[in-house]
């Protein structure tokens, strides 16, 4: 249940000091209002309203409200006050209070952790219902219970941690004494963040994934997840991975023994894997391990994750948040950006890391292109007026996705969208028959991060040095790891350099789908992320051979008597730093469908 389903409490305490005749604030808000907030927090729900000019309502605002209840429109003074009519009564009451309170992220009913998203964490830590250390706990419990535990017969465990932060509780004490302080001060702090292991934190080590870098801790964070921190979030654990990104199949042999691996399962079907290569974080997200996760795409590492375990996955537009301090696969089309279970939790978290910064350079493309929140496109009615194209060659024949993606026509035209099928433009086959650039470049990007950060006690100092450890997913010595160590400088340069083929490419990609959106009028593109637990050709490629943003959102399940019950996600391709408008879209559609389930078998415990 979300705090908007339980204000019952707070429209009654308001409206019970008022007809008292004097106002005091609601006894559920524990902590004081901040005295300014450093950015939007879930604008315009929770912002519009704000009158006291701190980007939030809090109890202030019920207090200026109730000042001028009893005004009306007959008073000379109406103009003035004619803003606080929220009802449009033609005066100031004790219903437009109420209407007000509904605006206070805060809920003093239960709070229940499986589902929670970012507006219920805060309302019940506002509420003091809750503190960041009793929720971190909680998701900490909740991943010693089942992450290595089998809860399905002939099943496997989920495998989607490889590290539990030893500090993760003191963090939260340290979000929890900043709201003791100063209030709500960001729509993440104290809140529970799951990390894929490519990103380098000073407190866990950076595996990728790998056993043959058991001893890479880092002594600076990646630059994303500074952002996070800065914005008081708790990292709890960093999760599971395929070994250096390279596959689907979501295989990590850190901290096992030397010739063994694991295999990430999805939390709705444990003999299936839940994707990869942020597989880790797709399964833990899915099953309620952390409230919000983070993951990295090349070529469809975020969006498969994400479908398989039907969450949010935001692939954003590459120079939108900085790779600086990742474990890179191909920065050609290499991006990190949130995993989530509702669009929400997926715009609150990309806030935070966005932006330029020095240590990636791409990200200057990003100067005046990135709204104060992206929470302020999350509108119910977003689909309504919009064109939004599809290219028939991307449905592919499976019956399950077939019949979803004509529920979602459905949804598109009840919320006054329009579905058109567009040709694919001419040059489309070479976009996305593009290869990954994780093949020529692996080697060349990777080196520049050992150099840069790979903790001097790691003696797999190259990728031809990780080919020949015992530390390795078995099987990939010769084939990835040897054949693309072996790729020349000349090799790399050909294909990724300033003139190179694939360069020049992926260039080309963004001129014809951006034409094509242009030409044809369209909001976005849509297609399906994928089959159930399976990908769909070519389409995963289209987003990372354009350099385009993406986001997926869950579109349904297959039901009994198809060939598999697993999820089916629907993605939104847009233009250029257009992760707002595509944010909108898909919290549109999800809000028409609610398509997410939770997994049966990672319920609350017991």
């Amino acid at each position: 249940m979300t705090p908007l389903s339980r204000r019952a409490l707070a429209v009654t305490a308001t409206l019970g000091v008022v007809a008292a005749g004097a106002f005091t604030a609601p006894a559920a808000v524990a902590a004081p209002a901040p005295a300014a907030a450093s950015a939007p927090l879930l604008a315009p729900y929770y912002t519009e309203l704000d009158l006291t000019g701190d980007a939030q309502v809090t109890t202030a605002d019920l207090a200026v409200l109730a000042e001028n209840i009893g005004e009306s429109a007959s008073d000379a003074g109406w103009a003035q006050t004619s803003a606080l009519d929220l009802d449009e009564d033609g005066a100031i009451t004790a219903s437009d209070l109420a209407l007000l309170s509904e605006r206070i992220v805060y809920d003093d009913g239960p709070f229940e952790i499986v589902e929670a998203d970012a507006v219920a964490m805060q309302a019940a830590m506002n509420a003091g219902v809750l503190t960041s250390v009793e929720l971190t706990q909680q998701y900490l419990d909740r991943i010693a219970a089942y992450d290595k535990v089998v809860r399905q017969d002939g099943g496997r465990p989920l495998n989607s941690i490889i590290t539990t932060s030893d500090v993760a509780l003191t963090a939260a004490a340290a979000a929890d004494a900043i709201r003791a302080e100063k209030g709500m001060t960001s729509m993440l702090l104290g809140i529970p963040i799951a990390l894929k292991d490519n990103y380098n934190t000073v407190d866990m080590p950076t595996t990728a994934g790998c056993g043959c870098w058991n001893d890479n801790q880092t002594t600076t964070d990646a630059t994303m997840v500074k952002g996070l921190r800065a914005d008081g979030a708790v990292i709890v654990a960093k999760a599971s991975m395929d070994e250096f990104a390279i596959n689907l199949s979501s295989q990590w042999s850190a901290f096992q023994p030397a010739g063994t691996a694991l295999t990430v399962s999805s939390p709705y079907d444990t003999t299936q894997t839940s994707g990869g290569s942020s597989g880790g974080t797709g399964a833990a997200i899915a099953a309620n391990l952390a409230g919000i996760g983070f993951g990295t795409d090349t070529g469809g590492s975020i969006r498969i994750p994400s479908t398989y375990n039907q969450l949010v996955g935001v692939r954003p537009t590459v120079g939108l948040a900085s790779r600086d301090g990742i474990v890179p696969l191909a920065l050609s089309q290499d991006t990190g950006g949130p995993i989530a279970r509702s669009v929400l939790d997926a715009a609150v978290a990309l806030d935070a890391v966005v932006g330029e910064d020095s240590g990636d350079p791409v990200t200057a493309r990003s100067a005046g292109k990135i709204p104060e929140s992206y929470t302020a496109y999350l509108d119910g009615d977003s689909l309504q007026g919009k064109k939004i194209g599809y290219i028939a060659s991307m449905l592919g024949t499976n019956a399950t996705t077939q019949r979803l993606f004509a529920e979602a026509r459905a949804t598109f035209e009840a919320q006054g969208a329009t579905l058109v099928e567009v040709a694919a433009p001419e040059g489309f086959a070479a976009i996305v028959g593009e290869g990954s650039g994780s093949g020529p470049e692996f080697g060349h990007d990777l080196q520049n991060y050992i150099d840069a950060y790979l903790n001097p006690a790691v003696t797999t100092r190259s990728l031809l040095a990780i080919s020949q450890s015992p530390n390795i997913v078995p099987g990939r010595a010769t084939n990835p790891y040897g054949t693309r160590a072996a790729v020349t400088e000349e090799a790399y340069q050909a294909w990724a350099g300033p003139e190179g083929t694939h360069t020049q490419q992926l260039a080309k990609g963004k001129q014809i789908m951006t034409a094509l959106m242009n030409d044809q009028g369209l909001d976005a593109v849509v297609y399906p992320t994928g089959n159930p637990y399976s990908t769909i050709g070519t389409n995963m490629r289209l987003s990372p051979n354009t350099g385009l943003p993406a986001v997926t959102v869950p579109m349904g399940q297959g039901i009994a008597g198809e060939a598999s019950t697993g999820g089916v996600n629907l993605e939104f391709l847009g233009r250029d730093f257009a992760e707002g408008p595509l944010l909108g879209l898909a919290y549109g559609f999800e809000q028409a469908t609610h398509a997410r389930t939770t997994p049966a078998n990672y319920g609350p415990l017991g």
